[in-house]
């Protein structure tokens, strides 16, 4: 598990900070399509099945925390995510040079560059990314008309499943990311009609997310979709209960 040195540090200036004039003028332009979902959820699935499209442009966020192992592979650098050193962060931080960045599960700082950005938009690709849910709602105060996505899993069970089966795994690790997660369904909760796909078959769930991407109709049952994220949430704050 990463522990944040600088953690006060950027606390602090992630407080007091201000999305720069110059990441408002790239992103005013840009198509831009956030997913938003629990860790293990297969956010990252979508996007590499998205992006064999090829009209998708996906932005590499930076974070601070080291490369894992993943079904027995290391994370390359610049593919999963951009790994960066603490100092080197904070720096491009202190210098508006991202679009957002915020503490992920109380171990990790990660966000969206500005150098990301521009090469999305020279791509005239659609832009899409995984983001973590402070920032999602961040950028979509910023930029209203980005096409913000839950992507949630069809039960507790099947979920907490994935997530055991990453590997890495620690207690406090799935406590921290069974937390991160009601703050999520909380979130998608509290918005009216959100657009929430349930990652039960991977082919469906790709076609769904780009059928929206592509302003295409979708048939979304938003009552069903309220309640299966009510029970998720229910079933979250249960399990946190009796194993936290």
């Amino acid at each position: 598990m990463n522990n944040l040195v600088h953690r006060r540090e950027f606390e602090h200036t992630l407080a007091n900070y201000k999305i720069s004039p110059k990441a408002l003028a790239i992103i005013s332009d840009m198509k831009l399509v956030l997913l938003a979902g629990p860790s293990g959820v297969g956010r990252n699935t979508i996007i590499t099945q998205l992006l064999q499209l090829g009209d998708y442009n996906y932005i590499v966020s930076d974070t601070t925390r080291e490369p894992r192992i993943n079904n027995g592979q290391r994370e390359k650098n610049g593919v999963t995510y951009w790994f960066r050193s603490e100092e080197d962060f904070l720096s491009d931080l202190r210098n508006g040079q991202f679009l957002e960045a915020e503490i992920i599960h109380n171990q990790q700082v990660s966000g969206i560059s500005l150098r990301e950005l521009k090469k999305a938009y020279r791509s005239g690709c659609i832009a899409i990314d995984e983001v973590e849910i402070g920032g999602f709602n961040n950028i979509m105060r910023i930029k209203p008309d980005a096409l913000g996505i839950f992507v949630f899993p069809p039960n507790f069970n099947e979920w907490l499943k994935r997530l055991l089966n990453r590997g890495q795994m620690t207690r406090e690790n799935l406590i921290n990311r069974l937390k991160t997660s009601l703050i999520i369904y909380q979130c998608a909760m509290e918005r009216e009609q959100a657009n929430i796909i349930i990652n039960d078959h991977l082919t469906t769930a790709v076609s769904l997310i780009n059928d929206l991407a592509h302003n295409r109709p979708v048939n979304q049952n938003y009552s069903k979709l309220r309640q299966l994220t009510e029970q998720l949430y229910k079933q979250t704050s249960d399990y946190l209960l009796n194993k936290a």
